[in-house]
């Protein structure tokens, strides 16, 4: 996925009301592609408001970014890797959830020196 490319904001707003109810616990699991966009759209904003390739923050199974300024990255597994879940990203996106929370329930795979999101989320 590239992060070059702008996210609109009222799409993003779109995408993250279509799943805040299930975020809200008052629905149940959205259909995959809402469920797929709403995590898309919003690392692909976090991309832009941390521009950079230092760190790789993946969201299986439906994207990863390079984000936040450092060393780039260009061989092998990063040595900065964020990996969460679907639910998790989009309850630490849309400030439901609090990075040192996530990180402490083990919601988190955070490896590297650069890898702690903290700074830009929620980013809603």
């Amino acid at each position: 996925m590239s992060s070059s490319r702008t996210v609109d904001p009222g799409e993003l707003h779109a995408a993250l009301r279509a799943v805040s109810a299930w975020l809200d616990g008052e629905a149940p699991v959205p259909e995959r592609p809402e469920l797929a966009t709403a995590v898309r759209l919003s690392l692909r904003t976090l991309a832009a408001d941390a521009p950079g390739r230092s760190v790789e923050v993946r969201v299986p199974p439906f994207a990863a970014v390079q984000c936040v300024p450092g060393p780039r990255h260009t061989r092998g597994t990063p040595p900065n890797v964020v990996e969460t879940d679907p639910r998790t990203w989009l309850e630490l996106a849309t400030g439901r959830l609090q990075w040192t929370e996530a990180v402490a329930e083990g919601r988190i795979t955070a490896s590297g020196t650069r890898a702690d999101l903290s700074h830009w989320l929620p980013i809603v």
